[in-house]
């Protein structure tokens, strides 16, 4: 079994829309997929209505939280879509993302960058706007070759000319709410250094006492030593190991079941959920509703 807990549609910061994402991971040979679009579950629908025989959907999504002035990324899994306070924060996440999209365009146009708001909005297709969206749009501009070249100091990376920070949540908050909403939360690459200062260990242990799940440590911006050390901080604070592709289709490369997911760990996630269950084209899952 071949189990990807991690992607990203074009209801986020992905490039393809959710029915494009499962038929890629079907034909791709992948059992399972995630689909953890930033701080919304609006392409669950489109997913499972599109789902190919032989793909199972775990209903996820990838929460924006920080600490310090530090970004870190929660993943979490067959929560309750409808729990009023996960929800609400969801809500408030997203409306930070178009402030801070807006205010960055317009440090962008103060540099001399001729990138516009209607171009960015128009990549996010009515989704959660993130800084990918504004790396496309530059790149369509003429400003950069790649989006790649937008995520540094020159442009839009943490301390860069044109960077603006926003709200996220606090990561131990973060845990509690997905488990109070019946759903399992494991913390998203936490040891790549190439997107910025790690999650110290410190702060990892005091989200496993708040219920952490599991840490992903099999992703592509590991090193060989960086998933070791998540591997032995795992056995320490008995926390699950997870792989996944982080999958954001053209962006990065499609490459959907890059890393995978041991089945046991899987099963073990399926334990812990009370929120929501996996969606097949076999079975019919009644909590399958998007987020306003």
């Amino acid at each position: 079994m071949r189990i990807d807990l991690h992607s990203h549609s074009a209801v986020s910061d992905g490039t393809e829309p959710p029915a494009e994402v499962v038929r890629r991971a079907r034909a791709g040979g992948l059992d399972v997929l995630a689909l953890t679009d930033h701080d919304t579950v609006a392409g669950h629908a489109a997913a499972a209505e599109s789902l190919p025989a032989g793909l199972t959907l775990v209903p996820g999504m990838e929460l924006s939280c920080r600490r310090g002035g530090q970004s870190i990324h929660l993943l979490a899994y067959l929560f309750d879509p409808g729990d009023a306070d996960l929800l609400a924060e969801c809500v408030r996440i997203r409306q930070a993302r178009e402030e801070r999209g807006r205010l960055t365009v317009e440090r962008l146009n103060a540099l001399g960058a001729p990138v516009t708001w209607d171009a960015v909005a128009a990549l996010a297709a009515g989704g959660p706007v993130g800084r990918p969206h504004i790396a496309r749009a530059m790149v369509a501009a003429g400003v950069i070759s790649t989006p790649e070249q937008a995520f540094t100091r020159e442009w839009i990376a943490p301390g860069g000319r044109a960077h603006v920070s926003r709200y996220a949540l606090d990561p131990e908050r973060a845990v509690r709410l997905v488990r109070a909403a019946g759903g399992v939360p494991v913390l998203a690459h936490p040891k790549a250094s190439r997107r910025g200062p790690v999650v110290p260990d410190e702060w990892i242990a005091d989200l496993a006492a708040a219920g952490l799940f599991g840490l992903e440590a099999d992703h592509l911006d590991h090193h060989r030593p960086a998933r070791d050390q998540v591997r032995a901080l795992a056995r320490e604070l008995g926390l699950e190991v997870t792989g996944a592709s982080d999958d954001h289709g053209e962006l990065t490369g499609h490459r959907l079941g890059c890393e995978t997911t041991a089945p046991e760990v899987y099963e073990r996630l399926l334990s812990e959920a009370t929120g929501a269950r996996p969606i097949t084209p076999a079975i019919e899952n009644p909590q399958r509703t998007p987020s306003p």
